[in-house]
């Protein structure tokens, strides 16, 4: 990496964002509304022509097609975000753009989404961003390698990288209404079990934040205040939209996916004090009741 004495108000407003999915677009969204220029990549021609559509240029990548012109692509953005998931060869982005990455002249911040699953199954404790990293599945631990590999770029290039650890995301198109609208909702009852969750538009006020006051290295907690129960959502959910519960049933008997059992296999509190004392976040949305009936009144 480059570096130099220029100031990152005098850096041009561009992000590039490998993966412009659900997260990154409410990101993007708010960088245009302040005069950024968007680009990234996505996986197919449809979104590519959807995106152009918002303004935003992408490019084709995955595991299986790298960036055509990776310098050409990338080059002359101060901000760079990943929100691409590793897959059992490890993180795609890493392992085709490494050294693209390394070459970007004076980046003023790189960020990449993680996942609180990191800190694997605390039986309900508090964790925060110091908490030893013991992940209880196999898709925490690709994530905490992922991680290494990031903070590995880093000390190896110095490169600004920031984690953001995320848990359970919803908001407009994505949230328990949704679910309960769609007959899709289960009232799943585990005793004691607590998931933590953060409404899609604090992710970008904490991104966006961030990007204002990089600190190289740092890994955040990107989470609501009140970590609660789910099936306390769905009936939530049920209440606001005026129709009657389902009925619980123990998680011992749930009809669940693989991917969604696996969920349940880690039950911690998570901590968000960083992102308000570091970053000066104050969330919009501080707990599942403010965000869904917003959701509600917003007619989303």
């Amino acid at each position: 990496m480059t570096t130099d004495s220029t100031s990152a108000a005098d850096r041009p407003r561009r992000l590039f964002c490998f993966g412009l999915g659900y997260s990154a677009l409410a990101l993007a969204d708010r960088l245009l509304g302040e005069g950024w220029q968007v680009a990234g990549t996505c996986r197919s021609t449809d979104k590519q022509a959807t995106l152009a559509q918002r303004g935003i240029v992408a490019h084709l990548f995955d595991r299986d097609r790298p960036l055509a012109d990776p310098a050409a692509a990338v080059a002359g953005a101060p901000y760079v975000l990943s929100t691409v998931p590793p897959d059992a060869a490890g993180d795609p982005v890493l392992d085709h753009h490494a050294g693209d990455l390394a070459a970007l002249d004076r980046p003023s911040w790189v960020g990449y989404l993680s996942t609180t699953g990191v800190y694997g199954d605390r039986g309900g404790e508090w964790v925060d961003e110091d908490s030893p990293l013991r992940p209880s599945g196999e898709r925490g631990r690709r994530r905490l390698a992922a991680e290494t590999g990031w903070l590995e770029l880093k000390r190896a290039h110095d490169l600004p990288v920031h984690l953001f650890r995320l848990p359970g995301i919803y908001g407009p198109g994505r949230s328990a209404l949704d679910a309960v609208r769609s007959g899709t909702a289960k009232r799943i009852v585990k005793p004691g079990q607590v998931f933590s969750r953060i409404h899609v538009a604090d992710i970008a006020a904490v991104l966006r934040a961030s990007m204002a006051r990089p600190n190289p290295g740092a890994a955040y907690n990107v989470c609501d205040d009140d970590p609660a129960p789910p099936a306390d959502v769905i009936a939530f959910a049920c209440a606001l939209l005026g129709v009657a519960p389902p009925p619980p049933i123990p998680f011992e008997a749930a009809d669940l996916s693989p991917m969604a059992r696996s969920f349940y296999a880690d039950n911690k509190r998570v901590r968000n004090a960083r992102i308000k004392s570091e970053l000066g976040v104050r969330l919009r949305y501080p707990d599942y009741r403010a965000g869904l009936t917003a959701l509600l009144e917003s007619g989303a």
